[in-house]
């Protein structure tokens, strides 16, 4: 074994003689790794998570890890030859993500769940239960790549910009990372990845991709909180910077920082966007676009990624993403902290949110130094 080649996981041993648990949504991607990787000759294990309700589920199309997806992932897995297994995370997705998403909600935060998904569920219980089955590592597939460098494994960019998933996976710690694969990020195009499906002879070749957030149908985030906490949209004043009433809303959770659409207060002149969510007062406060210009950012919770230790240097010039929608751009990260930092971006961003990620890229090539996350609103 110690003389034999390097396989395309990475390990010095015959594809036969390496395990491999791969984490299954039901979708396309994590599909055609299961099929690829089972293809290669790896000992295959797929595992697909049952995140909540099951009979709701069903109902529910454009999310992952409903009804109908562990059907299709238990239909690739036994089309492909490998076992499948279904593991029920309900309680632990309930109180790790879905509790948590509606608190920030309530207070004037704008979460982003998938990932708190990545770092509490996927990446540390699903990580452990592969560990225990004995694999090498486990692969997903996620449009991310992971490189050898000079300290380790690396975390980069997928090739495909447009599909790229690193903002979502920026708390990735660098032990999880030394177990984890990601075999798609190397491809072009979405378009790959449904050849190869289509090559394998998968039924979910065509199967639509998912679009929102598991737990939340029809992207209506609004009727979940309330529905989690009752009372949760009780109405209150739209206010400008000055404290002037200028109109009602009807919760405090139907609005986001930088709205500017549906909030009913028309002929005031120039265009007005929320600027700041005040849950204490049930006051949204209003403003000119110009009120939404940030250049200062307090981030917490770092999870860096760099070589030499966040607190080495006084400052780190890097490019950040401070919404997943949102292209980097050039800052100026300086550490308080192993975990607390203050971003400085070099020119304004509007709508920048307490409860959104800002994410840390090398500004001369493809690497992600972690993030933290946003955590004082305007």
């Amino acid at each position: 074994m110690l003389d034999h080649p390097m396989n395309s996981l990475g390990f010095a041993k015959p594809p036969s003689a390496t395990r491999v648990v791969v984490a299954m949504s039901g979708g396309v991607d994590s599909s055609v790794v299961a099929a690829q990787l089972k293809e290669e000759g790896y000992d295959v294990i797929g595992v697909t998570l049952q995140l909540y309700d099951h009979g709701a589920a069903l109902a529910k199309k454009g999310a992952c890890c409903a009804g109908r997806d562990i059907h299709d992932a238990r239909r690739v897995a036994e089309a492909m030859g490998f076992p499948h297994y279904v593991l029920d995370y309900e309680n632990t997705f309930r109180e790790a993500v879905i509790d948590e998403f509606a608190d920030a909600y309530l207070a004037g935060a704008t979460p982003v769940p998938c990932i708190r998904c990545n770092e509490r569920v996927k990446f540390k219980d699903l990580l452990q239960t592969a560990r225990d089955l004995d694999a090498d590592c486990m692969a997903t597939g996620h449009y991310i790549q992971r490189k050898m460098g000079a300290a380790g494994a690396e975390l980069h960019s997928a090739t495909d910009a447009n599909r790229d998933q690193s903002y979502f996976l920026f708390s990735t710690t660098a032990e999880q990372l030394d177990y984890l694969r990601f075999p798609l990020g190397h491809l072009a195009s979405k378009a790959e990845t449904r050849a190869l499906a289509a090559r394998y002879g998968l039924s979910v070749a065509d199967k639509p991709d998912s679009q929102d957030i598991c737990f939340v149908p029809n992207g209506d985030y609004a009727a979940v909180i309330e529905k989690l906490r009752p009372g949760a949209a009780d109405p209150g004043d739209i206010v400008d910077r000055d404290g002037n009433v200028l109109g009602q809303h009807r919760g405090v959770i139907h609005y986001t920082i930088g709205q500017r659409r549906g909030l009913g207060i028309g002929g005031l002149g120039d265009p007005l966007y929320v600027i700041k969510l005040e849950p204490e007062t049930r006051r949204v406060v209003v403003g000119p676009k110009e009120a939404l210009s940030t250049r200062m950012i307090p981030v917490r919770e770092i999870n860096w990624l760099g070589d030499e230790p966040f607190t080495a240097r006084a400052e780190w010039h890097v490019n950040v993403r401070v919404r997943s929608t949102r292209a980097p751009r050039a800052a100026i990260l300086r550490p308080i902290s192993d975990t607390e930092a203050e971003v400085e971006l070099l020119s304004p961003e509007d709508g920048v949110s307490a409860g959104q990620a800002c994410v840390f890229y090398d500004p001369e090539g493809t690497r992600i130094f972690g993030g933290g996350w946003i955590w004082r609103g305007r």
